[in-house]
């Protein structure tokens, strides 16, 4: 008997190292499922454009036109779509986020490595924070200095945006990860509104290496350096690029732009900045 019980001793751990292998190839099976869920409601989900806030008000006076950068064969999204794609895609931005956590707190790898073929942090060393809300934000560039509220999803399912009694504050998208947390954090802007400019009028003026400083609600701050500045069509908005990077922190800064075209489109384009979190201040 005292031996049976010793085999049973000696095979427990066997079982647990079992039971955690299944874990795991349940947990790989489901980010592969996640992944691929992902991908599909890109595709489907309208872009994440900003509105105009006056369209009937007509745009300020021209300004120079910067050479338009093309989608050039990315996948890109239809301009259509409900709010619920935009959701989802929220969801699973969170769900990855939370993955990349365990993965790098415990060193157990749980997302299928075919996805993280280009979702694993880079080489180059760089800071990661906790979920904290962003407050304001600080562009010195372009001189903006600004606050920062919650925005989520309008009725024609893009990223909402300040009204236009907030148009000198930015709007960050909720359904996304905060500043400093890894993947692709989403603050959005107006250009200018009948009245004149807005917080993100010289947006489009940002240069490779400058740098955007995100003040959190912890009181810590996140500093972004702009990796590039790009135009794109507001119906061919690339959203894998936009939203699918979780190699590291990012930031994506975004606003009306190009011509004028009236109606509620309002601008035919939106400006985008892609940035990636180079250091971290805390108290």
């Amino acid at each position: 008997m005292a031996g049976s019980q010793r085999r049973t001793r000696r095979s427990d751990p066997g079982r647990v190292r079992a039971t955690t292998r299944r874990a795991l190839r349940a947990s790989r099976r489901a980010a592969a499922a996640t992944a691929r869920r992902l991908r599909r409601v890109a595709g489907e989900t309208v872009s994440a454009s900003v509105a105009t806030t006056d369209p009937a008000a007509g745009p300020l006076p021209a300004r120079p036109r910067h050479r338009r950068i093309p989608a050039g064969g990315r996948r890109v999204a239809p301009g259509r779509g409900p709010g619920l794609p935009v959701l989802v895609i929220g969801t699973l931005m969170a769900l990855i986020i939370t993955m990349l956590g365990v993965e790098r707190i415990t060193g157990v790898s749980v997302l299928p490595e075919r996805f993280l073929a280009g979702l694993r942090p880079a080489p180059k060393k760089f800071p990661v924070l906790s979920a904290s809300r962003p407050v304001g934000i600080a562009i010195d560039p372009i001189d903006v200095r600004a606050p920062v509220h919650g925005v989520g999803i309008a009725p024609d399912g893009s990223i909402a945006v300040p009204d236009a009694a907030r148009a000198q504050e930015a709007g960050w998208y909720d359904r996304g990860p905060t500043p400093g947390q890894y993947g692709p954090s989403v603050i959005v802007g107006h250009v200018d509104t009948s009245t004149g400019p807005a917080v993100f009028q010289r947006l489009r003026d940002l240069r490779d290496g400058d740098r955007i400083e995100v003040a959190r609600q912890d009181r810590s701050v996140a500093v972004f350096e702009v990796d590039s500045v790009e135009r794109f069509d507001k119906d061919r908005l690339p959203v894998d690029e936009v939203y699918g990077d979780f190699s590291r922190p990012r930031l994506r800064l975004i606003t009306c732009g190009g011509r004028w075209v009236g109606g509620e489109t309002g601008y035919a384009d939106n400006v985008v900045v892609f940035a990636s979190l180079v250091r971290a201040r805390t108290p």
